[in-house]
């Protein structure tokens, strides 16, 4: 299968040193690559325009940010390829990746997002999600109605059926594809992606400047993390939304959802806790 890869940056030079070598090192040589920088002043346009590869078919150097959601409607309508990747500046990718998840597209028409386990192998836990890893004829999921966008595959038909993105928080995009009988998760036996963007990978680029990571962190700005102690606090509640939580979309959705954001919050209340 095709696949139109896209890798997308803003402002993160030393990110993209790591990340962008490791994806045209780690994926097969079938994919065309569109490199997207939101405006970068850090030297990161300069960088990107000296990368040369074969698979490289389009740098974009776009003016203004236009973000997550403006660079993937932009290359999904353009795409004439089966399947879209979408790779963020913050990976370090397995080799041979793009090729297992294009393995399983190929095989199982109802996969919607299907991506690499980004969360390091010490935090996956069997006995804690074994009754959300489902079985696709040769193929198997650890199945959750929406997951990140970091380093995965989703058919390119699937996401026109779904439509433009809204918005670069995605999380109700994903939901919106899982509603329409799409089963997004991640691949198993698990393919791992380090996210390097977390305050306590090794290749962390911010390790003694934590003060300047928080201000460029969307995810920390947007959840109000201020501390290396509220960045794990938050993760945990991620990792126990994923291993331990219902993958039925319904439970997300509707009263269920709504009484799910309720228990939410009265936990925090009750416990004092701002995640």
């Amino acid at each position: 299968m095709k696949i139109d890869m896209l890798f997308i940056t803003y402002n993160r030079l030393p990110y993209v040193r790591i990340s962008l070598p490791s994806l045209l090192a780690a994926s097969r040589d079938d994919f065309a690559l569109t490199i997207w920088d939101n405006g970068s002043t850090d030297g990161t346009r300069e960088y990107l325009s000296s990368v040369r590869d074969p698979r490289i078919i389009r740098t974009v150097l776009s003016r203004e940010n236009v973000k997550l959601h403006g660079a993937v409607n932009d290359v999904v309508s353009k795409s004439k390829a089966d399947l879209f990747g979408i790779v963020f500046d913050d990976f370090i990718l397995t080799p041979g990746w793009t090729t297992i998840l294009a393995k399983a597209h190929a095989d199982v028409p109802e996969f919607g997002l299907i991506e690499c386990w980004y969360f390091g192998p010490d935090e996956f836990d069997y006995q804690r999600c074994k009754q959300k890893i489902q079985t696709f004829g040769a193929h198997q999921v650890l199945r959750h109605p929406w997951n990140g966008v970091g380093a995965g595959l989703v058919k390119v038909k699937t996401m026109r059926e779904v439509g433009p993105l809204e918005s670069s928080r995605t999380t109700n995009y994903w939901v919106r594809m899982a509603q329409k009988g799409y089963v997004n998760g991640w691949y198993y036996p698990l393919v791992y992606a380090e996210h390097f963007d977390y305050p306590w990978s090794k290749h962390f680029p911010y390790a003694d400047r934590f003060d300047e990571w928080l201000a460029k962190c969307s995810t920390a700005q947007h959840q109000g993390i201020r501390s290396f102690e509220d960045a794990k606090a938050w993760h945990q509640i991620v990792m126990s939304n994923i291993l331990d939580d219902p993958w039925d979309v319904k439970y997300y959705v509707g009263w269920r959802g709504k009484l799910r954001r309720g228990e939410d919050k009265l936990r925090r209340v009750l416990t004092g806790s701002r995640f």
